[in-house]
């Protein structure tokens, strides 16, 4: 029962070192040591955890995996508990003390925190890299102006040994796919928004989808409102066609823009989720044409105006001063829609992929987006 016991409370003790209610009692340097510790062990294969507490604790792989099975629940509730309620939980459940609860807590954090260097230290060397042993690491990028910024950052990560190869995406789906296939190691095209609508959708129809999480929040591309057949909104006739993007996020986000300059009204509360149908005011008839979000720009000569992502029009060649009208650089829309370097979730910690977030959000990147974009895209950090 007490070789149970312990990996029991090997288990609590992570709760303890990873959900201390007191975290300004942790210095800074000591808690991101602590915060990668721990995703060290959280991420290990299961069968090697069950193994190694086996091991520390003299019992058999099966009932450690037991013990961890049991101990799941109770690591969860313990976000919120005091080392000192976690105590007397061990020793409600096992018949001791709570002094003797503390000191096989005590016991079992040194077991797991010995376990935990050793899978950090073995990741650490899987990661290591240098100008003389250089990693290539693959980004998948549109073209402007994601990979305009990576290719500018290249330079810099060879200095310390990272061969960044770019792969360039005309579309928003294929460069999700291939990260989550794992073709690419992260990619650099979308904002928070569409990512979050773009996981949830691939997760209905694919229960073993590897989830795709931000690294980095790098900059805003304000959406425009672009000049095409007719070149002011006072001139729109009644049935004018105005082209928008037909994915979900980027829709709304349009639709939402036309209603800012006063061309239609959406329904109450539909936001981010608004569609054409929920039109619910439209003086004077506008026909919404829903384009595929790479095509829109091209569809300029056909429609008396159109909605263009800031990404697309700039590799058409459009600049603000094309604009008739755009979404406010501090507007909620800035931090909303800050487009981010993505990554498959469980990467978050590699070595490569924190380097190229801290190329991408370093003032020299400020600088270059500035004067490079002149408004056309603007720094989210």
């Amino acid at each position: 029962m007490k070789k149970m016991l312990f990996v029991f409370a090997a288990l609590l003790s992570l709760a303890i070192v990873g959900c201390s209610a007191e975290p300004t009692a942790v210095p800074t340097s000591e808690a991101n040591e602590a915060e990668a510790t721990m995703s060290a062990v959280l991420g290990a294969d299961s069968d090697e955890l069950a193994a190694t507490l086996a091991a520390a604790s003299g019992i058999s792989a099966e009932d450690a995996q037991a013990a961890m099975a049991a101990a799941s629940e109770a690591v969860a509730a313990a976000a919120e508990a005091s080392p000192e309620e976690l105590a007397a939980t061990v020793a409600a459940m096992s018949g001791i003390s709570v002094e003797d609860a503390q000191a096989t807590m005590a016991a079992a954090s040194e077991a797991v925190a010995a376990m935990a260097g050793s899978a950090v230290g073995d990741l650490a060397a899987m990661a290591e890299f240098s100008k003389e042993n250089p990693i290539t690491v693959k980004v998948g990028a549109s073209p402007v102006p994601h990979a305009a910024m990576l290719e500018s950052v290249k330079d810099e990560l060879t200095e310390i040994g990272i061969n960044l190869e770019i792969v360039e995406f005309t579309d928003y789906v294929l460069p999700n796919m291939s990260l989550e296939d794992g073709s690419l190691d992260a990619n650099f095209f979308q904002h928070q928004p569409y990512l979050d609508d773009f996981n949830q959708s691939e997760s209905e129809k694919n229960a073993d989808w590897n989830t795709l999480v931000p690294l980095a929040a790098v900059h805003f591309e304000p959406m425009g409102l672009y000049k095409g057949k007719t070149d002011s909104i006072e001139k729109l006739a009644d049935g004018a066609k105005i082209a928008v993007p037909n994915d979900p996020t980027n829709e709304a986000r349009a639709l939402l823009l036309l209603e800012a300059n006063g061309l239609l009204k959406i329904a109450e509360g539909k936001g981010l989720e608004a569609t054409a149908k929920d039109i619910v005011e439209n003086p004077k008839k506008i026909e919404i044409v829903e384009i595929e979000a790479a095509q829109v720009a091209l569809s300029l000569q056909d429609v008396d105006l159109a909605v263009i992502n800031g990404n697309y029009a700039l590799d058409a060649g459009l600049t603000m001063d094309d604009a008739i009208a755009q979404e406010s650089k501090d507007s909620d829309a800035a931090v909303k829609y800050a487009n981010v370097l993505v990554v498959r979730d469980g990467d978050q910690m590699l070595p490569q992929l924190i380097a190229i977030a801290d190329a991408l959000t370093s003032d020299a990147m400020k600088t270059f987006i500035e004067e490079t974009y002149k408004g056309s895209v603007a720094p989210a950090f």
